[in-house]
């Protein structure tokens, strides 16, 4: 009888402990031929909560690559990402349910409207606290293109499989879904998984699960795995066998990482050191292996080892393969184990990581360099870079970031970041933030705090909430700073030693904080280069004033060690030995290279460049002061030789500016100066004075939206061609300019305009430009420009159109465009096109309007690159009528806005490309600066 009862007792536990959990119970049958799953699922989702739900939401993310309006279709466009949006119909994936059931009986379930990935349940009955739901779907996923997110189908035809079944969303309370944007980010609860997977013979199956059973069979085989509190759906179908396990005593890794052609015990022994290392600190892996992709390596690569190209050989190969284990695992086993929303608080994900990783480094590699190998070559060891440890990079983009105003609290929702802050920044500076905190708390507090964190929270939901409570119990400090400014804001850090006043036995020193935070800051006293005390200085609200012992000490100095990450670390120190020696010396150096706050900084660049056909090729030498982190306080000083002109040549410039934590994002002025030619043997000094306001939205710097309202005088004086003297012509004149320009610059809808008014002794005109572009879902483009302009005053020389507008070639008096021949009327050089004023292609016999002008320009897309365009207006001159204009043509649009060929077709001359001399008729925009085509680049990043 009690045998009989323990066994009901047994019996009931494991039935509760069974319907208590989370299950995934799926079959999926694999057409690789139409790149399809049928899948058949059951999910079993426990409520947790004291909540009664009439509703329940899924995740069907494979269902965000549908349209080309889905939240990832617009994130991908955003990043100017063409591949997603032009892509065929057939490699967007979707999902295609068929039936939702539960207990036999068919569900109300539909698409939420603006999110078709996320999935809105109807149940039969409500789902009461601590009970659970049991639904049943049937449903085909057509995989996507791997081309777009990584995941999908790739050209080989292997199936990189992530988020592709449906899951159960989050209910803590309040439901936690939203969108795939591309963020690998989905937030589910742990369950315990069963996968029936058929697939051809054909094709190497690789998943984390344990592998129950195979089933082979002639043309196919049926795979059966399982996972206990699982939150990762990885899988992987290859071709071939191409990922490799390494076994370490109970646990394996599994990866298809590049090993950089290491030997296979050594990969062991590298594989032993990464795991005991995680171990010691995380405790041991809930599950039995751990899968790496190349994916993952991709998506989250060591920076700093990728960026140069392979055969330079700036680490050792086991260096790098190394970090690239150790990231990838610290990333994977965080992101398995660690159950907080990564859409909201990916922070402490991404700071675990880089704390550890930079503790490894600290232990195993203490002396590797940032710049590695290259760090000891001639030349390059000359460089403040090359002294820079390996973990300095860390700090240094971070910084990046920073200094430039772009940085984001690191609180914000992943998907609102910029994907420089995303994938870099934000990451470096949670980990470095962990290191100041650690510095701040000392005795390893922060350490055990988070190895003993991870092992109590280890596989159940939790916050970052929890591990302020967590963190805040285990020091008797003050870390509500860490919590409050570092991580929910955006304020920087910047400290100044402003006073200091010295005895035999005391120093009193007034330190001020810069900025407005509460974050505490460290204060060493020195011997020459030994440290003598180190004090933690909290609560600096604006400045504090404090008396220490001397103890020997002729410096002081302001984060030291540098564990603080600091906007400005040139202002840090005093020295006590008298006056000038605080006066940093002046220290030159060739090439731009990183900060060295024990010195003004001068880097001198040789300059070869090609600016325009009157000087030619200029040979030159640049003397500068900005960094490869950027200052407020900038001067430029350009001297050249132009061989063509057998000229000195060159320009200087100064600027400063000033950032700012609202929409008004940044004020630059200066002034900048030049001496070049304008002409063959002519020559032009222009000086130019301005100030800028730029304008960005605060809460969203994501947005592409840009406002800017420049000022500035413009000083101009030329040569006069004796050879062609005319009494029109005037060599010397000032004006002032105000240009307001709005532009919202987006893959799908491009928008942009300005009003500009300028004033001289002798004219004033006012310019209106709009410019649209739209990308439609048939992959067509249509682009449409729009100018006006109108003199409110000219009394200039009847005889010259110098200052008129122009209908397709601005005579740009202002020295504003990139003309590689401004005053070529013939030739190669004279066709350079320039998408201002009129914006002809097609050289009429009205060129030039000195009264008004209107003109719009229309492109649209015939095939692929090749667009037709079409330009008509209205231009009008004194003493003369109105004159309307048109032309049309082809346009080659090789690269948007740096490349592209025009064609005239038709026009007031008639049918040109029947016309003598066509070849002159052909128009080219095209341009060499590299820091225009850099911003190719950037748009994605910033």
């Amino acid at each position: 009888m009690k045998l009989r009862l323990l066994n009901c007792i047994v019996c009931a536990l494991v039935y509760l402990t069974s319907f208590g959990q989370n299950k995934i119970d799926l079959k999926a049958v694999f057409d690789m031929e139409k790149k399809q799953i049928k899948i058949s699922q059951t999910i079993q989702y426990h409520n947790t909560t004291q909540d009664e739900l009439q509703t329940i939401y899924l995740n069907d993310w494979n269902n965000s690559y549908s349209t080309k309006k889905t939240a990832l279709a617009v994130r991908l466009a955003d990043e100017y990402k063409t591949v997603f949006h032009l892509a065929k119909s057939r490699d967007r994936g979707f999902s295609t349910i068929t039936s939702i059931k539960q207990n036999g009986d068919d569900l109300t379930y539909e698409q939420l409207k603006d999110q078709i990935d996320v999935i809105k349940v109807v149940l039969k009955t409500p789902l009461k606290p601590n009970d659970s739901y049991k639904i049943d779907l049937e449903y085909i996923v057509q995989i996507p293109n791997s081309k777009f997110t990584s995941y999908g189908v790739t050209a080989s035809g292997d199936f990189n499989l992530r988020y592709w079944y449906i899951t159960p969303a989050v209910y803590n309370g309040e439901w936690q879904y939203y969108s795939n944007k591309n963020l690998d980010d989905l937030f589910i609860p742990k369950s315990d998984i069963t996968l029936e997977i058929e697939h051809p013979n054909s094709y190497v199956l690789t998943s984390e699960l344990d592998l129950i059973n195979k089933t082979q069979l002639p043309n196919k085989q049926i795979v059966k795995l399982k996972g206990k509190d699982r939150n990762s759906n990885k899988l992987f179908l290859s071709k071939g066998s191409n990922f490799n396990t390494i076994q370490t005593n109970d646990f394996s890794i599994v990866t298809n990482i590049s090993d950089e052609g290491l030997e296979v015990i050594e990969k062991v022994l590298i594989t032993e050191r990464v795991t005991n290392y995680i171990f010691k600190h995380f405790g041991k892996y809930p599950h039995k292996r751990l899968l790496l992709s190349e994916i993952d390596n991709a998506k989250d690569p060591v920076y700093g080892v990728n960026f140069l190209p392979k055969f330079i050989k700036t680490y050792p190969n086991h260096f790098q393969y190394e970090l690239k284990l150790l990231k990838n695992t610290l990333h994977n086993y965080l992101e398995n184990t660690l159950l907080v929303n990564p859409r909201k608080e990916q922070w402490l994900l991404d700071g675990m990581q880089i704390y550890y990783l930079m503790k490894y480094v600290e232990e195993y590699y203490p002396n590797m360099k940032f710049l590695g190998a290259l760090a000891d070559i001639w030349g390059i060891r000359s460089f403040h870079a090359s002294d820079m440890k390996f973990n300095g990079k860390y700090t240094l983009a971070a910084m990046s970031a920073a200094r430039t105003n772009r940085d984001q609290p690191l609180t914000m929702q992943k998907d609102s970041l910029l994907k420089f802050n995303t994938n870099i920044a934000n990451k470096y500076k949670a980990g470095i933030g962990l290191k100041y905190l650690d510095d701040f708390i000392n005795a390893q507090i922060l350490e055990n705090t988070l190895t003993t964190f991870l092992s109590d929270k280890k596989l159940k939901q939790t916050s970052t909430k929890e591990f302020e409570s967590y963190l805040k119990s285990k020091t008797e400090k003050n870390i509500d700073w860490f919590f409050e400014d570092y991580l929910a804001t955006r304020k920087k850090i910047d400290f100044k030693i402003k006073e200091v006043t010295k005895t035999e036995d005391s120093i009193t020193l007034t330190i001020k904080n810069l900025q407005n935070n509460k974050m505490p800051i460290s204060l060493y006293t020195l011997n020459n280069d030994s440290i003598i005390s180190k004090t933690w200085i909290e609560n600096i609200l604006k400045s504090k004033t404090l008396t220490i012992p001397r103890n020997n000490a002729n410096k002081l100095v302001l984060n030291y060690e540098r564990y603080v990450p600091e906007v400005n670390i040139r202002n840090n120190w005093k020295s006590l030995k008298g006056f000038f020696f605080n006066n940093k010396p002046l220290q030159f150096r060739l090439f731009k290279d990183i900060e060295d706050p024990h010195f003004n900084q001068v880097f001198l660049m040789p300059l070869v460049e090609f600016n325009n056909i009157y000087d030619g090729f200029t040979l030159g030498v640049r003397a500068y002061n900005k960094t490869v982190l950027r200052k407020l306080f900038n001067y430029k000083i350009e001297p050249s030789y132009a061989f063509k002109s057998r000229s000195l040549t060159g320009s200087a410039s100064l600027s400063k500016t000033h950032y700012f934590d609202n929409d008004l994002f940044a004020i630059n002025y200066g002034i900048v100066g030049s001496y070049t030619s304008y002409a063959e043997d002519l020559f032009v000094r222009q000086i130019k004075p301005s100030i800028t306001f730029y304008f960005r939205k605060n809460n969203d710097l994501r947005s592409n939206q840009r406002k800017r309202l420049k000022l500035r005088y413009l000083d101009i004086k030329r040569d006069e061609d004796v050879r062609n003297i005319s009494s029109s012509f005037r060599p010397n004149y000032k004006l002032f300019n105000i240009r307001y320009l709005n532009s919202n610059d987006n893959l799908i809808n491009f928008n942009k305009w300005y009003v500009d008014f300028q004033v001289e002794e002798k004219f004033s005109k006012i310019a209106f430009n709009y410019e649209y572009r739209r990308l439609f879902e048939s992959n067509r483009q249509l682009n449409l420009r729009f100018f006006a302009g109108a003199f409110l005053k000219n009394k200039t020389d009847a005889g010259s159109d110098y200052f008129s507008f122009a209908l397709d070639r601005p005579n740009d008096y202002l020295f504003d465009y990139p003309y590689l021949g401004r005053s070529e009327d013939s030739g190669i050089f004279s066709q350079q096109y320039i998408d201002a004023e009129g914006g002809f292609k097609s050289k009429l016999e009205t060129p030039f309007a000195n009264q008004w002008i209107t003109t719009l320009n229309l492109n649209t897309t015939l095939w692929k690159y090749i667009l037709a365009y079409g330009d008509i207006g209205v231009l009008k001159s004194k003493l003369d009528k109105p004159h309307f204009v048109y032309d049309s043509g082809i346009r080659v649009n090789l690269v948007t806005d740096y490349f592209e060929i025009y064609f005239p077709v038709y026009s007031n001359l008639g049918w040109e490309i029947a016309q003598r001399s066509y070849d002159e008729k052909i128009r080219f925009k095209f341009t060499v600066d590299p820091q225009i085509l850099f911003g190719l680049f950037r748009r994605r990043w910033y």
